[in-house]
């Protein structure tokens, strides 16, 4: 009877044999394997070298065939860990990304200590809009979406971490269906041109929602729709704080301007890319 150990070894070699780079590979193997056991590192580390317990071959061999396929381990295990808590995932929302909290990030900053009303604009799992609503405990949160499944997730995670009383969920188009004003304004818009569909993963492309994706011919059509509009929902000394492509800095600081919008900075992910805008008017 093969080892804990041995089983993972076979799950990293598949994984490899279906072009998952080595390093991504045995760190899927580990994740999977305790998703289905139930444990934390540590008990994997002790046990590693004893059999795997029965029934875990079959319910192991079932997810190692869906990575083999490529579907993202997130989706796999049904949750991702964003700014420290834990989000469900489903196929209806993008996975969360760490260079996404870099948003959370300047919007808790420019917030501050007041009760502000924030509406993050295409929530998909809510990552944003939960954070922001766990980070500020006086603040108040419009969940806002055009996918009513997207919606329900984000519903979930809200509950998950018991801000729901303080969130609102609407179903819009970017803003149009939402009411009233804003403090902040929070979105990780749609970014990638359509033409780069071909260059990505097909963990993201054959797995994760399109119309979260892609921002048309040059991936800024949502991006300039928001610069449009969102002036008209914010409240005086508001602030916009959203999420851009690779090499986008200047074309997104640009099309702001052109709208009247002033940059207030400019924040780069975990590989000193930029990648996070704040504008007020």
């Amino acid at each position: 009877m093969a080892s804990l150990h041995e089983r993972l070894l076979e799950a990293r070699h598949a994984f490899e044999r279906a072009r998952i780079p080595a390093e991504e590979a045995a760190i899927d193997a580990e994740v999977l394997a305790r998703h289905v056991l139930g444990w934390d590192r540590a008990a994997l580390i002790v046990h590693g070298r004893e059999p795997a317990p029965a029934g875990f071959d079959d319910a192991f061999d079932t997810l190692i065939r869906r990575r083999v396929q490529r579907e993202p381990v997130a989706m796999i295990v049904g949750h991702r860990e964003f700014w420290g808590l834990e989000f469900e995932v489903t196929r209806d929302v993008l996975v969360p990304r760490p260079d996404t909290e870099f948003v959370v990030e300047a919007a808790i900053e420019l917030a501050g200590t007041r009760d502000v009303r924030i509406v993050d604009v295409g929530t998909g799992s809510g990552c944003i809009a939960v954070s922001l609503a766990v980070g500020l405990p006086a603040a108040t949160v419009v969940a806002a979406d055009i996918s009513p499944a997207a919606l329900a997730v984000a519903r979930r995670n809200a509950e998950r971490h018991g801000v729901r009383d303080r969130m609102t969920f609407v179903q819009s188009d970017l803003l149009e269906g939402v009411t009233g004003t804003a403090d902040l304004i929070v979105s990780n818009p749609p970014y990638i041109a359509s033409a780069d569909a071909l260059s990505l993963p097909p963990e993201v492309v054959k797995f994760e929602p399109h119309v979260a994706l892609f921002g048309g011919e040059d991936g800024l059509v949502t991006i300039r729709r928001l610069f449009g509009t969102a002036s008209a929902h914010l409240a005086p000394g508001g602030h916009l704080v959203i999420e851009f492509g690779y090499a986008q800095e200047s074309a997104v600081a640009a099309l702001a301007t052109a709208k009247g919008w002033l940059v207030v900075e400019v924040r780069q992910d975990l590989a000193q890319i930029p990648r996070v805008i704040a504008l007020r008017r």
